[in-house]
């Protein structure tokens, strides 16, 4: 049995299944971390006093990783890109920088989450850092989810390229549009948690 509007868009709408499907998904997520950014400014805002993150977090492993997660959105941007021209090679080198871009910026937020618990700064020390962890941990399990994801769509997802193109093609795209909203909510909480 075939599945309609995997491949061409559907009539009502304009978009085929799963680009519906990612948009509504992405509408939950935005609600999710938008519950959380709200919660941090009305904690911050009613607080006597308030740590500065540039006081107690890392600013330049910070900016190091932001600049990661840029060029990680370019570089799934060209992979999708490179499959709209039927280059599958370029494709798969560029979704391989992604997939490694996206572990350079979870091994940095190792290292920083390391130096906290070296000074000793936990998520109970004060309401700040529990917010930070919280944050930051809930966009790292995203980070890893996307990097699942477009690891199979680098290597066993592939195959796919050879029997159905343009379904692939949305597939990565989709995978695309999931890895913009993770680099999204990283340039939100960068200066939120950094710089204020």
């Amino acid at each position: 049995m075939n599945i309609p509007y995997t491949s061409t868009a559907r009539p009502d709408t304009g978009l085929y299944n799963a680009k519906l499907g990612i948009w509504l998904f992405l509408a939950s997520e935005v609600m999710l971390f938008g519950a959380l950014f709200s919660t941090y400014i009305l904690l911050r805002v009613n607080a006597v006093s308030w740590p500065h993150g540039y006081e107690i977090l890392n600013v330049p492993l910070a900016t190091l990783n932001t600049v990661v997660l840029i060029s990680s959105s370019v570089t799934m941007v060209m992979a999708w890109a490179s499959l709209m021209m039927k280059k599958f090679d370029k494709y798969k080198m560029y979704m391989g920088l992604t997939i490694l871009l996206a572990l350079v910026f979870l091994v940095v937020k190792y290292f920083e989450y390391s130096a906290k618990f070296e000074h000793h700064l936990y998520p109970s020390t004060n309401t700040f850092l529990a917010i930070y962890f919280t944050v930051t941990a809930l966009h790292g399990l995203h980070i890893i989810g996307g990097v699942i994801v477009n690891a199979y769509l680098w290597g066993p997802g592939s195959k796919m390229w050879k029997t159905d193109p343009q379904r692939f093609t949305n597939r990565v795209e989709v995978a695309g549009l999931y890895w913009h909203f993770v680099d999204l909510v990283w340039i939100f909480l960068f200066p939120v948690l950094y710089l204020l």
